[in-house]
């Protein structure tokens, strides 16, 4: 059989054009291969996208609020120059008393002058006495807690637990719960205010610290000047 010139390109026509489907499927197969992993990645990437968009809304709301605040402030310090000596002082009056009782609630961080009182189990129990009679017990501690309170106690925190007004102390044998948090003893009370009140308040002939000596209670008294205590359920804590 004779072999002529369209034989020959008959023959690289149909060469070529295997060579183009072969390395077209494995062009598919590869891409089918792969194409699972950049569909992970496409929504991973949109997910991101559709979290970037939201906290740019976020950001324009917050923005939004902090402009209206700003606004009620300047409308506030306008009626402020306004006032007249008389609602100057009553405003500020009113300042102080919410300052103190942001204190006492414990919202705000505070430092400042003070007294510390540590009431520590007695060291000496005879033989064939109650041991439990020579330990520090709860209302021996709330006993502390309210005087140093009515002497004019800003804050008041126990074993560096700051107390709220919601503060509860629950005593299970030698062991105190100060707001959920085991406490051991000694018991360190430390109290913001005027060391000198503070301290004559609880040395008072027949006081606090009388009651607590005939208690068989140890207790130790020390003026500081400064104690800093944090918010209360701070994570500094």
């Amino acid at each position: 059989m004779k072999v002529n010139g369209k034989h020959v390109i008959l023959s690289l026509v149909l060469l070529v054009t295997g060579f183009i489907i072969a390395v077209s499927y494995q062009f598919a197969k590869e891409h089918q291969d792969t194409n699972p992993i950049s569909q992970r990645q496409w929504r991973h990437e949109d997910e991101l996208r559709n979290n970037i968009i939201l906290e740019q809304a976020v950001n324009r709301n917050l923005q939004e609020d902090l402009r209206g605040y700003q606004s009620q402030l300047r409308e506030i310090e306008e009626q402020i120059a306004d006032l007249t000596e008389e609602q100057e002082l009553r405003v500020a009056s009113l300042i102080e008393d919410l300052d103190r009782l942001r204190k006492l609630v414990g919202t705000v961080k505070v430092k400042g002058s003070g007294i510390e009182v540590t009431l520590s189990d007695n060291s000496y129990v005879p033989d064939g006495a109650n041991p439990n009679d020579y330990i520090v017990h709860e209302e021996q501690i709330q006993k502390v807690v309210d005087e140093l309170l009515v002497a004019g106690a800003e804050a008041v925190a126990i074993n560096g637990y700051r107390l709220s007004s919601n503060s509860y102390i629950q005593c299970i044998g030698p062991v105190i719960y100060i707001d959920g948090h085991t406490s051991y003893a000694p018991f360190v009370i430390t109290a913001i205010g005027d060391p000198s009140s503070l301290e004559g308040s609880m040395t008072l002939p027949g006081g606090v610290r009388d009651q607590l000596l005939n208690d068989l209670i140890e207790v130790r008294l020390q003026q500081k000047n400064e104690i800093v205590m944090e918010p209360y359920l701070s994570e500094s804590r």
